[in-house]
């Protein structure tokens, strides 16, 4: 059974995903992430603590656990990446 995670994303790592330099997350090994799972990467800003409405749907092709590599610390994995969908939100008129 796959499952969808929705998970806060800084500005800076969100762009790169946007953009397509980042197709990866590192991310605390918290939610029992699986291959096939789908997340949703909300842009959150950590200074306002407000959500920006942009969004990236994206599904996880690959995991490296914290004792599959030696330097990634205990309790983390890194999560790749497939994204499937971006969106921004819609603005009304001026």
């Amino acid at each position: 059974m796959t499952l969808k995670h929705e998970l806060k994303t800084w500005p800076e790592a969100f762009q790169a995903v946007w953009e397509g330099r980042k197709s990866y997350e590192l991310r605390l090994d918290d939610r029992g992430y699986l291959v096939g799972d789908a997340l949703v990467l909300l842009e959150w800003d950590p200074v306002t603590e407000l959500y920006s409405k942009r969004e990236i749907g994206a599904d996880i092709t690959y995991i490296t656990k914290s004792g599959d590599y030696p330097g990634l610390e205990s309790g983390y994995v890194v999560l790749g990446l497939f994204v499937k969908s971006k969106r921004k939100p819609v603005r009304g008129p001026s």
